[in-house]
C-alpha cells in the first residue's frame, strides 16, 4: 500500500482527509511542520499532502527545505490551503509543488488529484530507476553511483562511522578482448559484477560498474582491516571462477583492487578519497596485479604479498 504523509496544524482537516484516502493508502499524520520534516527522513512516502497555513514554519518555508534536501526533493508534494490568490498558487509550484487543494475538500477530487499524481511519482520512479542501472550486468552504473555516493558519504559524515571506498580494474582486459572478442569480454565484465556484488550485500554496501572493465564500491562501518580482508575474499571468488585468459599474460581472469578507509570530515569531499582509492588501484597493478592494495586517513598500507 502506498503511504502518503498529511502535514497540517487542523485535527479536524486531517481527520477529513485520512476519512477520504485511509481505504486506499496507508495515511501517516504531522502535526507541525518539525514533525513532518522529520517523519519524511525517516519513512519513504509516495505523496505529501501539506498545509500551507501553520505556526512557527509555514508549508511555503517546509516545501523549501523539502526540495533541498536530496532524500526528499522527489517525492511530490500538493499543497492544502484555503488561500485563492493566483501569486499564492505561483508560489507554490515554484518551490516546487506538484499541485494545489484547496479547502473545502471535495472527496472526488482529493482522490483523483492524489492518484493522479502517485501514479507519476510510480512512473518516474521505474524510468530512474531503469537509467540508473547498468544495462550488460544489471548492478548499478555510474550515475547512481554518483547519485548515492553523495547520500552515503553524508550519513557517514553525521553519524562519524568508517567509510571504505575501493575501486576494481580486470586485469589485462584488452588483451582479453583482443584474443577473445568482445562478446567473451561482455561475459567477463557481467560475471566478475554478479561475484563482487553478490559479497557486498549488506545494507551498508554499494557497487557499481564506473565503466568499461573498472568497478567501484564502498562500505560503511568496517575498519580499515576489515575493508581490506573483505576485498582480498572477493578478488580470491573472482579468481577462483577460473575464467581462461590468455596464456600470454595469466593463466585466469583475475583483478585488481584499491581502496580508503576513513572517517569523513568537513572540508573533505566523497570525489578527493575516490581519487586516493583510485591511487592505491594504480599501486595494486604497479606491483604485480591480481591483488588487494588499501590505506587509511593516517597513510598506513594494507596489501597483499
Amino acid at each position: 500500500m502506498e503511504k502518503i504523509l498529511i502535514i497540517d496544524d487542523s485535527r479536524l482537516h486531517v481527520i477529513q482527509l485520512k476519512t477520504i484516502l485511509e481505504d486506499d493508502y496507508a495515511v501517516t499524520i504531522a502535526y507541525t511542520a518539525e514533525e513532518g520534516l522529520h517523519l519524511v527522513k525517516e519513512e519513504n512516502f509516495s505523496l505529501i499532502l501539506l498545509d500551507v497555513i501553520m505556526p512557527e514554519m509555514d508549508g511555503f518555508t517546509l516545501l523549501k527545505k523539502l526540495q533541498e534536501e536530496i532524500i526528499t526533493r522527489n517525492i511530490p508534494v500538493i499543497l492544502i490551503t484555503s488561500l485563492s490568490s493566483v501569486e499564492d498558487e505561483q508560489h507554490g509550484l515554484t518551490l516546487g509543488a506538484v499541485d494545489y487543494i484547496t479547502k473545502p475538500f471535495h472527496p472526488l477530487i482529493v482522490k483523483a488529484r492524489v492518484n493522479t499524481h502517485i501514479k507519476l511519482y510510480n512512473y518516474r520512479r521505474q524510468v530512474e530507476y531503469q537509467s540508473r542501472i547498468d544495462q550488460l550486468t544489471g548492478v548499478a552504473n555510474r550515475r547512481q553511483h554518483d547519485y548515492y555516493s553523495e547520500i552515503k558519504w553524508n550519513e557517514a559524515a553525521r553519524l562519524q562511522v568508517p567509510f571504505s571506498i575501493c575501486m576494481f580494474d580486470i586485469d589485462h582486459f584488452k588483451m582479453f578482448n583482443d584474443t577473445f572478442g568482445h562478446p567473451a569480454g561482455d561475459k567477463v565484465i557481467t560475471a566478475v559484477a554478479k561475484t563482487a556484488s553478490s559479497l557486498l550485500q549488506r545494507s551498508t554496501d554499494f557497487f557499481a560498474r564506473y565503466g568499461g572493465e573498472e568497478f567501484v564500491a564502498f562500505m560503511l562501518g568496517d575498519d580499515p582491516e576489515a575493508a581490506f580482508n573483505h576485498l582480498v575474499k572477493i578478488r580470491k571468488a573472482i579468481e577462483d571462477l577460473h575464467i581462461k585468459h590468455s596464456e600470454n599474460v595469466s593463466e585466469w581472469v583475475t583483478v585488481s583492487i584499491g581502496g580508503i578507509t576513513i572517517i569523513p570530515e568537513a572540508g573533505k569531499s566523497y570525489e578527493f578519497y575516490l581519487k586516493i582509492a583510485d591511487s592505491m588501484l594504480y599501486d595494486a597493478k604497479n606491483s604485480g596485479r591480481n591483488r588487494v592494495v588499501w590505506t587509511d586517513r593516517g597513510n598506513r598500507i594494507l596489501q597483499e604479498e
